[in-house]
């Protein structure tokens, strides 16, 4: 799990908070990551706010958390009329959201966290799915086979400026060994949707160019920048988190 360390804030307004509902949010925010270095929080609210259920504000900054295997360098978020199951967080039991949660941040990612990151199925599966899209929209079928995760190895990714570099090995009983490479500028064009631009892929010695590829984020999704940065990716914005 690594060092876990977490300092948690209150509002002085409030006993309830310090002596129940911190404690409870505390559990579940360590439920919710796999390892986290350092962890804190500020609960903001009074009695009469918290007997309903309602967390006005929570504030949190976390450094060197895990979460489904992605490594994630530095968090800070801030969420806002928060409502959950009071009552039975009096009874012992672990604290839920009611309803979606507005959240708004920033998240940075350095390089060698998407390095660490390239085996967690919730990053490789993606990548794959990515470049299946890439290769259907190219290529007939029966000449590069629909891949899926357990027949390539994501190996290495680089960021420098507002391009990425992804490298990988794909394995086919069908094939031969595949050498992959995506190159892509990557920028935000609405605060729901990615693009990638210019755009190029690499099978062993066979490289395509392809058109501009629109990534879509999803409604619950309003992204208000995204930087790359050699060796790091910044995004600041807003996320509706549902229970």
């Amino acid at each position: 799990m690594g060092v876990n360390k977490s300092k948690a804030g209150t509002d002085k307004g409030s006993r309830m908070i310090s002596t129940v509902v911190s404690p409870a949010v505390q559990l579940w925010l360590r439920s919710q990551v796999d390892a986290v270095e350092t962890l804190q929080f500020k609960l903001m609210g009074r009695d009469r706010q918290i007997l309903r259920g309602h967390i006005p504000t929570v504030s949190i900054a976390a450094r060197r958390a895990i979460y489904q295997g992605l490594h994630l360098s530095q968090i800070q978020l801030d969420g806002t009329n928060i409502r959950f199951n009071l009552t039975q967080v009096f009874k012992g039991k672990p604290l839920q959201l009611l309803e979606p949660v507005p959240v708004t941040g920033q998240l940075i990612l350095r390089e060698s966290d998407l390095q660490a990151s390239l085996d967690a199925p919730l990053l490789s599966n993606a990548l794959t799915e990515l470049l299946n899209t890439f290769i259907n929209s190219y290529n007939p079928p029966d000449q590069y086979p629909p891949l899926n995760p357990s027949t390539i190895s994501w190996q290495q990714i680089k960021i420098d400026g507002q391009h990425l570099t992804l490298k990988g090995t794909v394995t086919h009983p069908q094939t031969q060994e595949i050498l992959v490479q995506i190159d892509a500028g990557i920028q935000l064009v609405t605060p729901q949707h990615l693009q990638l631009h210019p755009l190029q892929i690499q099978l062993n010695a066979h490289a395509i160019a392809l058109e501009p590829f629109t990534i879509d984020l999803g409604s619950e999704v309003d992204l208000k920048e995204l930087t790359l940065t050699p060796g790091q990716l910044m995004c600041r914005g807003c996320l509706r988190v549902i229970p």
